[in-house]
């Protein structure tokens, strides 16, 4: 009796959705993040490294770019004058070019330029930029060379900032009082627990709101659904955690898949 044998094998599953990211690695840990939403609810992703992750987007060779909402409405539309993170949001969603689309934005995650004082500073001054903002032209400013910062405070022009080598470098010269005010950020993960970080209550500084972006119609909706999860549980206190441990030599997506490990989603609704 002839015996008849099929191929049997499983059917081979969905190509992974590229996730695009630049070779820093805050990107790549956002990346990852994203990566791992969807993975999560049963979509696998690959991150993958680009020097222009955006350009991807148009290219097709990105489903999903992550970033931060001000600097993507700076790449989209560099005239426009929104600062808060709703405007910001609602800006940059009429800024996106065609066939672009943006996911939910984190409104408990943030890592905006933000302005660190000594505590004696905090005191006379008040703990807000706006006090900063007041005093902005007679005050001598330190920041990070590269580092990301305003040129202006509301009406005010900000004095040219005396540049160091590194953050450790930069609150020293503030301690010593060579400098007035350093620029940091808020999810920072090298703020020294004895200075003071302004708050910014006015929004004069530009929101900077993680956002995953993505080609529109390549996406189902349970996997847009799963990018949005991201701002339902990221908090800037878990960037910075996340971004301490990168720095310390952590690899980006071994960090990211812990941190959902300890916070799932879906838990949030």
């Amino acid at each position: 009796m002839a015996v008849l044998v099929g191929a049997c094998g499983a059917r081979p599953g969905p190509p992974p959705v590229p996730v695009a990211a630049s070779a820093e690695p805050e990107s790549q840990l956002v990346a990852h993040l994203y990566a791992s939403a969807l993975g999560f609810y049963g979509s696998p992703a690959q991150v993958r490294t680009s020097e222009d992750p955006l350009a991807g987007l148009d290219s097709a060779e990105a489903a999903v770019v992550p970033g931060f909402t001000g600097r993507l409405l700076e790449r989209f539309d560099p005239d426009a004058p929104a600062r808060s993170d709703v405007q910001v949001y609602r800006s940059l969603l009429s800024a996106l070019p065609e066939g672009v689309a943006a996911g939910d934005y984190t409104v408990s995650a943030e890592d905006k330029p933000a302005v660190a004082v000594t505590d004696a500073a905090a005191g006379e001054w008040g703990r807000d930029v706006s006090a900063f903002a007041r005093r902005c032209p007679d005050i001598s400013v330190g920041a990070v060379t590269g580092a990301p910062r305003p040129s202006s405070l509301g009406t005010c022009t900000l004095p040219r900032a005396r540049e160091f080598a590194d953050a450790t470098a930069l609150f020293a010269s503030l301690r010593a009082g060579e400098v007035d005010v350093a620029w940091t950020s808020t999810a920072a993960a090298d703020v020294p627990s004895d200075v003071v970080v302004l708050s910014d209550k006015t929004s004069l500084i530009r929101a900077e709101n993680l956002v995953p972006l993505y080609r529109r119609n390549v996406l189902s909706e349970s996997q847009v659904l799963a990018l949005n999860e991201i701002a339902g549980v990221l908090d800037t206190g878990s960037l910075a955690d996340m971004r301490r441990k990168i720095a310390e030599g952590a690899d980006p997506g071994l960090v990211a898949g812990q941190w959902l490990d300890a916070h799932p989603l879906g838990t949030s609704n």
